[in-house]
């Protein structure tokens, strides 16, 4: 039988089918139109600007970073361009095959790709990072015409930090090196406007002038505005706003007599600091040995870091300002102005040195356990008598001295334009109890306060410290805030601008105190224990020569230097100013382990003081006879210093030290480490 279809029933659920299929498209076009007009009506402003900004993109243009000059224009930090190969990671699957397949076209040597790791890591790889550095116009070309093979990978043209002078003058100048992760993070809470100023750079100062002055070597960011295809390719400029340069600093360095100082120190460790003492311009600030800072700037490789850093000689500590030593015998002329001061003696009063000084059952000896008789003031300078200021300590004791020495600068933060000062020690009762826990050791004993007259005992100062005192000292208490920077150039203007900085309160000194303390200074270049270096000098100088320990001895015992290893020797220090009359210049040295200041340490001061004073630079001989701790006087004949030039150089690593700077003669025309403080010691004869 045929079976019979209802045909009414079928139609109806075609019907349902078609309403219910109808209803689902309008619903579909409705919500398409809802969307058009969410995004076309009601969106319109925010997308528009979004497809502005995708079409148009913000490029920062870095600045030129600003020169450093020395106070006579000569260039200690400046820029040039060159060309880099960069990866940016994120956008490379394979770096390792890269890094091989590039190696083929250009030259990436092991170091250049450790480098690479360790900025990569550093920046967790977002970044676009150098894997070459300074191409050769032949291997840009050769990479250019395979650029095709290496998304991700681009040439860009950067500019470099150069330091010419390589490691001369590196502790003072420092260096500038990639911004890390620890400064980024630190950047966040700069101003906004001033985070802005820094897109786009990649490097910071890290150390020195560059460090202290990075705001105004920076310069200002500018930026340009291109339009960009779907690709991200850059189609035409539309406007730009270029980078202002950084400005330069003129420091008040004398990079010739700094590079001097560091040729006569030779392979020995030591600081020297002279300063102006009428402005507290630092005219030089010398720490041996030291250091290539153009390792630093694209980062340090393995082996050049551990050499460094693992050296005994500790090339990166900066010793002018983080060393922080016994001044020994150079304290006793401020010892003798504090007594002055308080009354506690006069210049005439006599005291018996017979040659030991007995406080309890312990004997602080003196020169070779000899005494120097009857002792004035003015003898006890010249002679450098231990026991008059033995018994002078005693009688004013911990507090008075400290008292008497903190307004000096002593165990004080200066306020030099540096970053990275070390306080030192100046010891009172109040410190003690503040720096030991025990109830035992917070105790001030009596028997402390005896070599502290001599510069030793809890006594730990810096060469800047002894040099910004002597500073003080010399100009009757007028007192100035030492700096290295002199003046700070607009790039643009041309204008300079000298750094403002206002003397300090000056101190009460009396003149006829002073008086006496600077002509007995005076008479130990004439008679004291100086007088073989001063010989025959074309001006009038005072000074004080000291011997600091390095470790103590017993009281049975006798120092012999030839018993003990190099750096167990005592440091030989100096004191010194000049012209007497009228102090220019107002110096400290001290070079470790080198035994007696009057040996090692006074015959460096001699060539500084002929060199500010007399333009005389010392002869290759006796440069070479200083360097070896066998000069007094100057030997040879001396040549003028505006004949002689500062090379060129870096430092080449000899074992764990580093070689000095080279002065030639020209051919036809002519840029947080521990201080060194030792433990308390018994006092020796500095």
């Amino acid at each position: 039988m045929t079976e019979l279809k209802d045909v009414e029933r079928e139609l109806s659920r075609f019907r349902a089918r078609l309403l219910f299929a109808a209803a689902m498209v309008l619903a579909c076009f409705g919500l398409v139109v809802a969307r058009l007009v969410y995004l076309q009506v009601l969106q319109h402003d925010e997308l528009s600007a979004r497809a502005e900004n995708n079409r148009i993109a913000v490029l920062p243009i870095p600045p030129n970073r600003g020169l450093i000059l020395d106070r006579h224009g000569i260039v200690l930090a400046r820029n040039y361009a060159a060309y880099t190969l960069e990866i940016t990671p994120s956008k490379v699957d394979d770096l390792d095959a890269t890094i091989d397949a590039l190696s083929e076209l250009v030259t990436i040597s092991a170091a250049d790709r450790r480098r690479f790791r360790r900025l990569m890591e550093e920046t967790k790889g977002l970044d676009s990072l150098p894997v070459r550095t300074r191409l050769s116009d032949e291997e840009v070309a050769r990479f250019a015409a395979q650029r095709y093979r290496f998304p991700g990978v681009e040439v860009k043209a950067r500019l470099f930090r150069h330091y010419p002078l390589g490691d001369v003058g590196s502790h003072v100048v420092g260096y500038i090196g990639r911004i890390n992760q620890a400064e980024k993070k630190a950047m966040e809470d700069w101003p906004e406007e001033e985070l802005a100023n820094y897109r786009g750079t990649e490097y910071i100062g890290k150390l020195g002038v560059e460090q202290a002055y990075e705001r105004e070597l920076h310069g200002t960011t500018g930026f340009e505005e291109v339009e960009t295809s779907a690709g991200g390719r850059a189609v035409r400029r539309l406007r730009s706003s270029p980078a202002t340069p950084g400005h330069t600093v003129v420091l008040s360095i004398d990079i010739k007599l700094q590079a001097l100082v560091e040729q006569l120190f030779g392979d020995r460790r030591g600081a020297l600091v002279a300063i102006d003492p009428g402005s507290g311009e630092v005219l030089a600030l010398v720490s041996k040995p030291t250091f290539d800072p153009n390792l630093f700037v694209e980062g340090i490789d393995v082996e050049n870091w551990r050499a460094l850093n693992e050296s005994i000689d500790r090339p990166l500590l900066n010793r002018a300002l983080r060393g922080t030593y016994p001044p020994g015998s150079t304290y006793k002329p401020f010892m003798a102005l504090a007594a002055l001061n308080t009354g506690t003696r006069t210049a005439s009063q006599t005291i018996m040195d017979n040659g030991v000084f007995v406080f309890g059952n312990h004997r602080f000896r003196s020169h070779g356990d000899t005494g120097l008789g009857p002792v004035d003031m003015r003898r006890s300078i010249i002679k450098s008598s231990n026991v008059y200021y033995y018994t002078l300590a005693n009688e004013m004791g911990v507090d008075l001295i400290h008292d008497q020495m903190a307004p000096f600068g002593f165990g004080q933060l200066t306020g030099i334009d540096l970053p990275g000062e070390a306080r030192g020690v100046l010891p009172s009762t109040d410190w003690k109890r503040r720096t030991y826990r025990r109830p035992e050791q917070q105790r001030w004993y009596a028997g402390e306060t005896i070599s502290l007259g001599i510069g030793q005992g809890y006594n730990s100062f810096t060469m800047l410290q002894l040099a910004h005192a002597m500073a003080t000292l010399t100009s009757g208490g007028q007192r100035h805030r030492p700096h290295v920077v002199r003046e700070i150039r607009d790039p643009v203007t041309h204008e300079a601008r000298a750094v403002n900085h206002e003397p300090l309160p000056p101190l009460a000194l009396k003149p006829e105190h002073v008086k006496v303390v600077l002509e007995a200074m005076y008479a130990v270049t004439q008679e004291g224990t100086s007088t073989r270096s001063f010989v025959g000098a074309p001006y009038r100088s005072g000074g004080k020569t000291g011997t600091a320990q390095a470790v103590s001895i017993r009281q049975n015992e006798r120092y012999d230097a030839a018993k003990l290893a190099e750096y167990l020797r005592d440091h030989a220090l100096y004191v010194a100013f000049a012209p007497l009359e009228d102090p220019r210049i107002a110096v400290a040295v001290i070079v470790e382990n080198a035994g007696f200041g009057a040996q090692s340490a006074a015959p460096i001061v001699r060539r500084v003081f002929d060199y500010w004073l007399a333009g005389l630079y010392p002869s290759e001989q006796d440069i070479a006879a200083v360097q070896r701790g066998e000069a007094a006087a100057p030997i040879g004949t001396p040549r003028l210093a505006a004949t002689v030039t500062v090379q060129p150089v870096s430092s080449a690593l000899e074992g764990s030290r580093l070689s000095g700077p080279a002065i030639a003669l020209p051919a036809d025309d002519p840029a947080s480490a521990t201080p060194l403080s030792p433990a308390p010691r018994a006092a020796r004869v500095p």
